[in-house]
């Protein structure tokens, strides 16, 4: 198994300061409940915020993706394209995004990959790497090389991409049933995300 590499940049402290990381009781769209809820779109909508996390990522891709470095990077749309952005930005390279179309992830809007050239598929969030998985299917079926995986935050645990796989922040979220929740029985007010404008979570974030 390629080897994953944790790099710490005061990540976590930028998360918590923008509401990107919030620590309560919440109620997530699944009906269970959690301690903790992220929504990294609270850090990358700050582009000073944003483009750090790309420059920390890419620094932490430079040891990975070898002296032939990468050509391209590739995000899903939506949540990946800031974040894969701001790291394409650093390492100077191109950037593509993938959309689901006919339920399935595809290069659209002209993009195009020459044959074998090498790719970085960056997410915000990854959780059990299905939709990481996706891009990377889509990349080498446009004939391209993926040589890394890295996202701000991996609260996937040991997710196995058969490449190295970089992240800024590993977080396991413990969620739980209602009748069975330590905050509800602790009387902590039950919040749902995206419920009041200054929460910090939206309905698209990654508590669950």
């Amino acid at each position: 198994m390629p080897e994953r590499v944790e790099c710490d940049g005061g990540i976590v402290e930028l998360m918590e300061r923008s509401g990107a990381l919030l620590t309560g009781h919440f109620k997530l769209s699944s009906g269970l409940h959690s301690g903790k809820y992220i929504q990294c779109a609270r850090l990358l909508e700050d582009p000073a915020r944003a483009e750090y996390a790309g420059r920390s990522l890419a620094g932490a891709l430079g040891a990975e993706v070898g002296g032939d470095g990468a050509d391209l990077v590739v995000s899903p749309a939506l949540g990946g394209i800031v974040i894969g952005h701001e790291v394409a930005r650093a390492m100077g390279v191109r950037f593509l995004f993938t959309e689901r179309m006919d339920g399935r992830m595809a290069l659209r809007r002209g993009f195009e990959i020459a044959g074998g050239e090498r790719a970085v598929v960056v997410e915000d969030v990854v959780t059990t790497g299905g939709s990481t998985r996706e891009v990377m299917g889509a990349v080498r079926e446009a004939g391209g090389r993926v040589v890394a995986v890295a996202s701000i935050v991996n609260r996937g645990g040991r997710v196995d991409f058969g490449v190295p796989f970089v992240f800024l922040y590993g977080v396991e979220i413990a969620n739980y049933e209602p009748s069975d929740c330590p905050m509800c029985r602790r009387g902590l007010p039950l919040v749902k995300p995206g419920s009041r404008p200054k929460s910090g979570g939206g309905v698209e974030g990654h508590g669950a």
